[in-house]
């Protein structure tokens, strides 16, 4: 058994503006059904303060860099029996809005300093520093927001293991020079194997050169971020640590508890592959939902998406836009929020084509889950894409995924052609350029494909054959744990 402490910026389902918060709810809870004595720390955010029925205050701790104390408030993970740790400093957390911004949109201005704090708590937990008398031989960070936590403790006798997992690089938490200095970090850390980057701070660099390995979310995207296109000017620290044995990629699973067509309480009709027949009761239910005519061969395709460009929502726009100008028989629905461009680039959509395309902006959990079972196929034409996780739902409910062949995408779909169709091995399509024309030609191809429903339905089987429960990945992520604790013990 291990003791582990999870650290991340969000946790499903207190707080979630992404994957990110899956992940952090279902890896700790996979660890913990294997024995591990895991616990998840977590800002003290407002929403998870209102969601949660029973907290205690269990420690406070003065902070560098910080006049007041904090306190630390344990509960306990809704549906698990995995302890939650929330830094409650309601200066920094206790406010309207979201976890890094108000909910008009935009960041907090004073993020470097929130989750300076929160790292810094998450750093005295690791070392034992607090009342809790309780220390990790494992420190896993997640994401930005908790970089600077290794560096905090990389010299200190006695630390833990420290893991940092890469969610996505395109968010590195970097701040002008003059933010080191008023966050009163150690000025051991401000160089350029350390914390600067560019003459900037860096929160990234923080995990990615003091954590004793780091992991992303595939293995695809492990090599891409060791390339210029996808490095972010990290490339060259990140190959270097590849060539160091000091990277891996291990794929993110999925909760087989709360994404599960048979029991999803969400959707209209439970199906499983035995009964996917009663898929349909959910595509009636979307196309409703959506006030779209209820046609059975018209394609459904779902997006559910933050609208950013990484997410390709332009790509889906154009190729949806030129499809239904030359009368192909589709329905497009989507959930999502994001860039206001995007939003009503989407909402004209809508005004153009009334009986074709439905959408709502915002987000909705309950809605996720109704799209993923309604829809026949799901778009997710990224740019770069770590891992997707509504790939792997969507693999789940039979919902043919439909992705750019990058990152994750590329790791968890096999493409419907050629030698993988005809011998049954095909779960979805691919294509490859990250452009409009290349994704209208792929949704061409999926339109044809379900005009054989024999094929279609076998397909469809094949998808909801796959196993991407946390089985797996949590024990590459035990194994990762112990010979890291097996390489410090020996240093």
């Amino acid at each position: 058994m291990r003791k582990i402490l999870f650290a991340s910026s969000e946790v499903h389902p207190l707080i979630k503006t992404g994957g990110l918060a899956d992940v952090s709810a279902s890896l700790p809870i996979a660890l913990h059904a294997h024995g591990h004595d895991v616990q998840i720390i977590l800002p003290a955010y407002r929403q998870c303060l209102e969601a949660l029925t029973e907290i205690r205050t269990v420690a406070t701790v003065k902070l560098d860099g910080y006049h007041s104390p904090i306190e630390i408030i344990q509960s306990t993970l809704p549906g698990s029996d995995v302890t939650i740790l929330l830094v409650h400093s309601p200066e920094h957390f206790d406010r309207d809005g979201g976890a890094y911004g108000p909910t008009s949109g935009g960041d907090w201005d004073d993020n470097a300093a929130r989750f300076a704090l929160f790292s810094r708590a998450v750093a005295a937990v690791a070392m034992n520093e607090t009342e809790l008398d309780w220390q990790p031989d494992i420190l896993h960070c997640n994401d930005w927001q908790t970089g600077l936590a290794p560096a905090l403790i990389a010299d200190l006798p006695r630390r833990p293991a420290t893991i940092f997992t890469i969610h996505n690089l395109a968010y590195q938490g970097l701040y002008p020079k003059e933010t080191f200095g008023m966050l009163d970090l150690p000025e051991r850390l401000w160089h350029s194997n350390g914390l600067e980057f560019y003459d900037m701070l860096s929160f990234m660099k923080g995990g990615l050169i003091y954590s004793d390995h780091i992991t992303t979310v595939s293995p695809t995207y492990a090599d891409e971020i060791c390339t210029y296109e996808f490095g972010y000017g990290l490339e060259g620290l990140l190959a270097e640590r590849a060539k160091e044995g000091r990277l891996t990629g291990i794929i993110n699973g999925i909760d087989l508890d709360d994404w599960n067509p048979k029991t999803d309480a969400a959707i209209s009709k439970n199906y499983s592959a035995k009964t996917v027949k009663n898929k349909y009761d959910n595509k009636i239910a979307i196309q409703q939902h959506f006030g779209l005519p209820v046609k059975s061969d018209a394609v459904v395709f779902g997006l559910i998406s933050r609208l950013v460009a990484q997410k390709g929502v332009d790509l889906t726009i154009d190729a949806i836009a030129t499809l239904l100008d030359e009368g192909e028989n589709l329905q497009l629905v989507c959930l999502g929020s994001g860039e206001a461009g995007f939003e009503q680039d989407l909402r004209v959509l809508r005004a153009r084509y009334p009986d074709k395309v439905g959408v709502t902006i915002g987000y909705s959990e309950e809605l996720s889950h109704q799209i993923e079972a309604g829809a026949d196929v799901f778009l997710m034409p990224s740019r770069f894409e770590p891992c997707g996780l509504n790939q792997l739902y969507s693999l789940r409910y039979g919902t043919l995924p439909l992705v750019r062949n990058t990152g994750g995408l590329a790791d968890s779909v096999v493409d419907a052609c050629g030698d993988d169709l005809k011998h049954n091995f095909a779960t979805g399509f691919k294509f490859d350029a990250a452009t409009a024309e290349a994704l209208e030609e792929t949704i061409r191809r999926s339109i044809t494909l379900f005009k054989h429903p024999r094929v279609w339905r076998r397909v469809m089987l094949k998808a909801m054959e796959q196993d991407y429960s946390w089985k797996k990945s949590s024990q590459s992520y035990e194994l990762l744990y112990d010979s890291l604790r097996a390489k410090l013990a020996r240093n």
